[in-house]
C-alpha cells in the first residue's frame, strides 16, 4: 500500500464517518480510524482548504462538518479509486497463489494449509478451492502465510 492510497483510504472514511455524523468530533474519528488526533486534524484541514468540507460551530466548542458537493464528488472519486485497488489486489493474490498452487501439485500435494486470516486468505481459500486443492490443518502440509499484504508459500518449513 503506498503513502497517497494510505491517505485516500483515510480520506474516504473520514467522509463515510462524517455523512454518517456531522457532528462527530475529531477524536472520536481518531479512535474509529485507528489514528491519532492530529493525523485527522491534518486531513479534515487539508480537505477544509480543497472545499471537501466546510466547517460549522453547532454549539460553543462544538463543530459540524458539512461535505459539499466536491466533497461528495471527491469521495465518488475514492470509492472508486478504493474498489479498483481492491480488485488489482485480489488479481494479484488469485494469480500469485495459482503460480504457487502449480509448484505445490510439482512436489506431489493435493492439500494445503493456510495460516493467517482476514481478505486475502479468502481468496487463498477460494483459489484453492477453485483449483481442486483441498485445505487442511496438517502441520506438515505445505503452507500459505499471510503478512500483511503478502503471500507466502512455506514448504518443508521453507519459503
Amino acid at each position: 500500500m503506498t503513502l497517497e492510497e494510505t491517505h485516500d483510504t483515510r480520506e474516504l472514511k473520514l467522509l463515510e464517518h462524517i455523512e454518517e455524523d456531522p457532528d462527530v468530533n475529531q477524536a472520536t474519528l481518531a479512535d474509529k480510524l485507528d489514528i491519532a488526533a492530529s493525523t485527522v486534524n491534518w486531513h479534515i484541514q487539508r480537505m477544509v482548504k480543497k472545499g471537501y468540507i466546510k466547517l460549522k460551530r453547532a454549539e460553543r466548542k462544538k463543530l459540524r462538518y458539512i461535505i459539499t458537493p466536491e466533497g461528495l464528488a471527491f469521495r465518488a472519486s475514492l470509492t472508486v479509486k478504493y474498489i479498483e485497488n481492491s480488485m488489482m489486489l485480489f488479481r494479484r493474490t488469485r494469480n500469485r497463489v495459482t503460480e504457487l498452487l502449480s509448484e505445490v501439485r510439482g512436489g506431489g500435494y493435493d492439500r494445503v494449509r493456510i495460516t493467517g486470516d482476514g481478505d486475502l486468505a479468502e481468496v487463498i481459500r477460494l483459489t484453492c478451492i477453485e483449483q481442486g486443492v483441498k485445505i487442511d490443518n496438517d502441520p506438515a502440509l505445505p503452507a500459505f502465510e499471510v503478512r500483511g499484504w503478502r503471500v507466502y508459500l512455506y514448504v518443508d518449513g521453507e519459503v
